[in-house]
């Protein structure tokens, strides 16, 4: 790479960072290339982007971003999944591929500007969707009105029912 592709690479890697909701650094040492574009086919499924960076233009690019914490340090291979949309939804696309390839690893993450542990980041993972958490709300919220309208209805039921009882008895006769 020549001074001007590593100047345009750092900015186009600093505007990425600085726009994500997500970052996570991992380890993809020894790493098939076909994996490898199995895993870049996750990551894009999940709303993400994967790239594979030398780490002192991750560090460049990181300066002034809320990625620099997770970025100061890095040594060996580098590659980061950062998305815009969804950090769940990436962090179990990285996490369900770790668990096939226990080469690749989690090194570090942030999420929304903070930097999580490994043991946050299989935490993250593990958290239903927002789509799911969403039904879940509205479930919560759809079930006191299902109970009045099953009491309103089961007393209107009963009654009908005692008022049908009391014709066929002749209650009402005159």
């Amino acid at each position: 790479m020549n001074r001007d592709e590593k100047k345009e690479t750092v900015d186009g890697l600093k505007a990425e960072l600085s726009k994500a909701e997500a970052v996570f650094v991992v380890n993809f040492q020894k790493i098939p290339v076909a994996e490898d574009l199995e895993l870049r086919k996750q990551v894009r499924q999940a709303g993400g982007r994967y790239r594979v960076i030398k780490n002192t233009l991750a560090r460049l690019s990181a300066q002034g971003t809320p990625s620099e914490q997770i970025l100061k340090e890095l040594a060996g291979p580098t590659a980061l999944a950062l998305t815009e949309a969804n950090p769940v939804a990436l962090a179990k696309a990285l996490s369900g591929y770790a668990k096939a390839n226990p080469n690749f690893t989690f090194r570090a993450g942030l999420v929304e500007g903070r930097a999580i542990s490994i043991s946050e980041i299989a935490a993250l993972a593990t958290m239903p969707g927002r789509e799911e958490l969403l039904a879940k709300v509205l479930y919560l919220l759809a079930s006191p009105a299902r109970g009045i309208a099953t009491t309103l209805q089961a007393v209107t039921r009963n009654m009908a029912s005692v008022l049908d009882q009391a014709v066929k008895e002749g209650k009402f006769s005159q």
